[in-house]
């Protein structure tokens, strides 16, 4: 596979998977209805104002909706210039710049569309500790921040 058709597929996978993920939660969960799945993990239908933890959650529409959008395409800048600087060779870095732009979209689409983020993935034991609920979008700018540092301490050998 080229590397930058692999760049394409987990922007566009991550996104794909976000959007619909949302729309299956959206359709068939009420706001704050929750389903157990598991031990510990659950689908919880929720809608977050801010970013990561809430963050400026309780900030007025009109400061937080351009301030996300305004970080949403310097991220997108960032992961372009990254990719161009990115040897064609390095497919685990192009794959995480993939899914850190696919999540910022998807995260970003939400934002213009409800001025929220639609979250459902909840993980934890209600009462002792539940992380702050999540969506697919959250899940891939993750993994894709991950490969990036594993890349960053493990360089890719360069041919002798």
């Amino acid at each position: 596979m080229s590397p930058d058709l692999l760049f394409i597929l987990s922007a566009g996978l991550a996104l794909g998977l976000d959007l619909w993920s949302k729309a299956a939660v959206q359709s068939r969960f009420m706001l704050n209805e929750s389903l157990p799945l598991a031990p510990g993990v659950a689908l919880t239908y929720v809608r977050n104002p801010g970013a990561a933890f809430s963050l400026l959650a309780n900030a007025p529409t009109q400061v937080r909706l351009p301030f996300f959008v305004a970080v949403t395409l310097a991220a997108a800048i960032a992961v372009l210039w990254m990719l161009k600087g990115t040897p064609k060779a390095d497919r685990f870095s192009r794959l995480g710049l993939g899914l850190v732009l696919g999540g910022a979209i998807g995260n970003a689409i939400d934002r213009l569309r409800f001025m929220e983020v639609v979250d459902f993935i909840e993980v934890g034991v209600r009462g002792v500790y539940v992380w702050p609920i999540f969506n697919v979008a959250d899940s891939a700018v993750c993994v894709g921040v991950g490969l990036l540092v594993y890349r960053a301490f493990f360089p890719l050998k360069a041919k002798a």
